[in-house]
């Protein structure tokens, strides 16, 4: 009982370590092109590693089975709607960044 919840804390710690590196790379970056990177990787890994620290702590049950499900939907809804965002951006002209320009 020890090893899994030594095991589920590591992977909680994990995602929510890269959802805040998500979150600040999102504040960080300077246009939407580069900031839609952080927010599609780091934020999806992050999410599915919280998820599955959590399975992980509930052991085997109808939850962990729900999480599981909700990680699956999260690996396949995250990228496509950020595929999405960016072909919205570019379909509307936005230009990337380039060095030399102003962050706004």
């Amino acid at each position: 009982m020890v090893v899994t919840t030594i095991i589920s804390y590591l992977f909680l710690a994990v995602g929510c370590f890269l959802i805040v590196v998500a979150s600040i790379g999102i504040i960080r970056f300077p246009d939407v092109y580069s900031r839609i990177h952080p927010a599609g990787k780091s934020d999806t890994l992050g999410q599915a590693m919280i998820f599955i620290g959590l399975m992980i702590y509930e052991g085997l049950s109808f939850v962990s089975i729900k999480l599981l499900i909700i990680v699956i939907f999260i690996f396949i809804t995250n990228p496509t709607a950020t595929h999405a965002l960016v072909n919205a951006a570019h379909a509307a002209g936005l230009k990337p960044w380039e060095k030399g320009d102003d962050r706004n």
